[in-house]
């Protein structure tokens, strides 16, 4: 502990607040407390008690900072903003900010429609939600045109002002009040309607349909009758798949947390109306080893800060610590009374559960996505250094293709990985100068020339202007090398042994010599410099598909900048190699003669008609129009 840091302990007051630990100057964790001498002084008085990522946050404190409060409620809401603004490395951030889905209802107008909306506001219009993606929403507001004849435009009606009905209206799917065909009384009666739909009351739509179903079916009517039987089927299929939960037609958040250590998983399953909605799952990084309690309570405040609104009811797991201030910030927020509650039986206890199972099953299988994904990459690449004999892994694999159409428009890519995975900033196009025809050896060399030798003009400037160590190490606090400065720790070429020898030669040119290797596509052979022999994994190995995946994707690369050069070509106008012509002055002659074959045949004067050419240009363009015209005559002449 510096002299710093015991001065301000022993300076410390007994109020509340929120305290801001810092490492050289960065804020790495915000908290609060009821009394900040007793809270922060234990941090640094009591550190066997901690947990491991405590102590290890610990020791990186050279300072900190207090912001006194007037109550310990206050000091909550700024322990959340604080959190916020500054996403601290130690403290639990809820990392996934999607904002899922609503249908807003606003009852305040005489004929509202139903919206699709991605925030709750405090407005006073009625939301319902939230839907786990589009495809819901979609499928609920599909639902809702064949049972309401609400309208869909989101026009401003003027009640002085009708229109003519649209087609929605001779569907029977609007009432069209912009035509002046129903009154607010009447819309309203629909509105209704709606909105207890929507809130889990489908039991009296379903009645209705029905009714009319037999009626029609009575009347003979019987297209209509299909119609509506199918109407029913989409209600019954839609309320299905919101499932049924006995709790009394409430509204409830019910969030639950599990952890393996390291890691927490958050699950949220939301019941509206009695019926569950939905549930999402939110990975909080690194709270794995914080009690149940703490990790809800800090989820709590920062998930619904963000324009998502509390149910009345939220059910816990455990209680957060200080449950009544999370209480009364979640009202302030919902505009309304919410209750936070630990059931510990009946049919709430069994939501929880519920919850906890969802929660363990994500976290299980985020575990595993993870697994694979280690396996894919970093795995991949330890397996590949141990492979093509390399001490350590690489951190920058580079991957080359060359690719052109019989010699023409010669263009090379290099594709970049780091860490196993694609670093598409990194990609990078080359337009081959020096080789005349369809040589691939020489234009791999050309490549790997242009590559390096960019890569120390830069070093050498780094060097000089003190960002890069002689050595070619980076200077403590300096941030990493990027694009040509930043050398490969291995380089793949795409070809067998002839195209590794000449991408070799070029790299020792320049003066380095990084690890590369060659895969030949016909046996997926591996070939490094100075071995006859070549090398073949596994099928199934990592390292394989990895570098695979780094071939392929040069490949891909390269080949779709080459059709696009080639696409440019074929478009390329023939007024483009006549010199002082440019593009407001081609574009002056085609508006004049409408095409390349009448500007052809145009004599100078004619020419001299076209904005902005003037005697020289017309004599320029109909020379060199002429010009083989020309060379054949005197052909024959000398014939």
């Amino acid at each position: 502990m510096n002299d710093l840091l015991r001065l301000k302990l022993s300076k410390l007051p007994t109020c509340p607040g929120c305290y801001l630990m810092k490492c050289e100057g960065k804020i790495i964790y915000v908290g609060k407390a009821v009394n900040l001498k007793n809270r922060v002084s234990q941090y640094f008085h009591q550190s066997r008690e901690h947990t491991v990522k405590v102590r290890a946050m610990v020791e990186r404190i050279d300072d900190f900072d207090v912001v006194l409060c007037d109550s310990n409620l206050e000091a909550l809401i700024l322990e959340c903003n604080l959190i916020k603004l500054h996403r601290p490395q130690y403290n639990i951030l809820l990392k996934d900010d999607k904002h899922y889905p609503y249908l807003r209802i606003d009852t305040k107008q005489d004929y509202p429609r139903v919206e699709l909306v991605r925030r709750v506001q405090k407005d006073g219009a009625r939301y319902f939600g939230p839907y786990m993606g589009a495809t819901g929403v979609r499928e609920v507001l599909s639902v809702l045109r064949g049972l309401f004849p609400l309208r869909t435009c989101a026009g401003v009606l003027k009640p002085d002002e009708h229109r003519r009905p649209c087609l929605h209206h001779q569907l029977g799917e609007c009432l069209a009040p912009c035509a002046g065909k129903t009154t607010p009384e009447e819309y309203g009666a629909v509105v209704a309607e709606v909105v207890d739909f929507l809130g889990g009351k489908s039991e009296a739509v379903t009645a209705r349909l029905e009714q009319e179903m037999m009626q029609a079916a009575r009347e003979m009517r019987f297209e209509q009758a299909a119609l509506l039987r199918d109407r029913i089927r989409d209600v019954q299929q839609l309320m299905e798949r919101q499932k049924a939960i006995n709790v009394r037609g409430g509204d409830q958040d019910i969030i639950a947390c599990v952890s393996d250590g390291i890691d927490a998983m958050v699950e949220v399953v939301y019941v509206r109306g009695g019926r569950m909605i939905g549930a999402e799952s939110y990975a909080l990084e690194g709270a794995g080893d914080q009690p149940a309690s703490q990790v809800i309570g800090q989820f709590l405040l920062q998930f619904y800060d963000d324009g998502r609104e509390p149910a009345s009811e939220v059910l816990c797991l455990q209680l957060p610590e200080q449950a009544e201030d999370v209480e009364r910030v979640l009202a302030d927020r919902r505009g309304a009374r919410v209750s936070l509650r630990e059931p510990q039986r009946g049919t709430k206890h069994k939501l929880v559960e519920l919850a906890v199972r969802n929660a363990r099953d994500a976290l299980e299988k985020r575990n595993a996505h993870l697994e694979r994904q280690q396996e894919r990459t970093v795995g991949a690449c330890a397996a590949l250094a141990q492979a093509v004999g390399m001490e350590k892994p690489p951190r920058r694999i580079e991957g080359y293709d060359i690719s052109n159409t019989q010699g023409v428009l010669s263009v090379a890519s290099m594709v970049v990985a780091i860490d196993g995975e694609a670093a598409h900033r990194e990609y990078r196009h080359f337009r081959i100068k020096t080789v005349e025809g369809a040589n691939d050896f020489a234009s791999m060399n050309e490549v790997l020339t242009r590559r390096l030798t960019r890569a120390r003009q830069e070093r050498e400037a780094l060097v000089s202007q003190g960002r890069l160590n002689a050595d070619g190490t980076l200077p403590e606090g300096a941030p990493p090398l990027t694009g040509f400065a930043d050398l490969p720790d291995l380089i793949l070429i795409d070809g067998g042994p002839q195209q590794l020898r000449f991408a070799r030669e070029a790299m020792l040119a320049v003066g380095y010599d990084i690890p590369i290797f060659g895969l030949a596509k016909r046996l997926e052979e591996i070939f490094l410099p100075d071995r006859e022999e070549s090398i073949l994994l596994d099928r199934k190995s990592p390292a394989l598909h990895l570098i695979q995946r780094i071939r392929d994707e040069a490949h891909r690369f390269g080949i779709t900048h080459h059709r696009k050069l080639r696409q440019k070509a074929g478009m390329r106008s023939s007024l483009e190699d006549i010199p002082g012509i440019g593009p407001a002055r081609r574009r002056a002659l085609l508006t004049q003669f409408k095409s390349i074959a009448a500007i052809a045949q145009a004599s100078p004067e004619e020419l001299t008609q076209a904005e902005g050419i003037g005697k020289a240009q017309a004599e320029a363009i109909w020379a060199h129009y002429h010009a083989q015209e020309g060379e054949a005559d005197g052909g024959k002449d000398k014939a």
